[in-house]
């Protein structure tokens, strides 16, 4: 049995995600998880097999959680689900050490199959992923020239995603237990290494580079 657990913060889409699961009588689902934080929580509490979460969450996105995991050395392993499929939001997905990538609109078809190949060990990519990897996998890519965002630390980046999400620096730093003042410190550093001038920078950079959605 393949035990599963969901992040998805759209509760619709969710279900849905759960529906096509339990559908088939190889895999449980031990539980739901609504934002990336979450998503690492239960993944401790519950140790499963796999986790099928979104790349686009609230408060920890699926990507900063599967380098989260990665640095704990967790076992789990990780289906990111996305809308996208450009280049820039692949190789950051791949990088973070995740299992397997598959676009939304492809889920009814290849869920149940990519879920089955990564409990078994194996990669699993939607066939426009596997295009982009095919097509870039002889070539040189500088990651920092493309993505600014990949010069930050996971914690900047964690920051950051924060601050487009309308957190106050008080809120930021209650969610992160840390002091107001390493907050304002994170966010004057952001602004730097960004060479942004303001927060409306800061945002404008975080949809632009799938940090979060900008629908949120």
């Amino acid at each position: 049995m393949i035990r599963i657990l969901i992040a998805e913060d759209h509760l619709m889409v969710r279900a849905g995600i759960r529906a096509i699961l339990e559908k088939v009588g190889d895999m449980t689902i031990l539980g739901e998880a609504s934002n990336g934080q979450e998503a690492l929580e239960l993944t401790e509490e519950l140790s499963p097999d796999v986790l099928v979460m979104d790349i686009m969450m609230p408060r920890m996105n699926g990507i900063q959680a599967a380098e989260q995991l990665r640095s704990r050395k967790s076992k789990v392993h990780i289906l990111l689900l996305s809308m996208y499929a450009d280049e820039g939001l692949v190789y950051q997905a791949l990088q973070s050490g995740v299992n397997g990538y598959v676009l939304k609109s492809s889920v009814s078809d290849e869920l149940v199959q990519a879920v089955r190949e990564i409990a078994n060990g194996k990669k699993f990519l939607s066939a426009p992923i596997s295009e982009i990897v095919l097509e870039h996998a002889f070539k040189p890519r500088q990651t920092s020239d493309t993505d600014p965002l990949a010069s930050l630390s996971p914690r900047e980046k964690e920051v950051m995603q924060l601050i487009a999400e309308e957190h106050t620096s008080v809120e930021i730093a209650n969610l992160l237990s840390i002091s107001e003042k390493t907050v304002e410190k994170h966010r004057a550093n952001l602004m730097e290494k960004l060479h942004v001038r303001n927060l409306a920078g800061l945002v404008r950079l975080a949809v632009k580079y799938r940090l979060v959605d900008g629908d949120f």
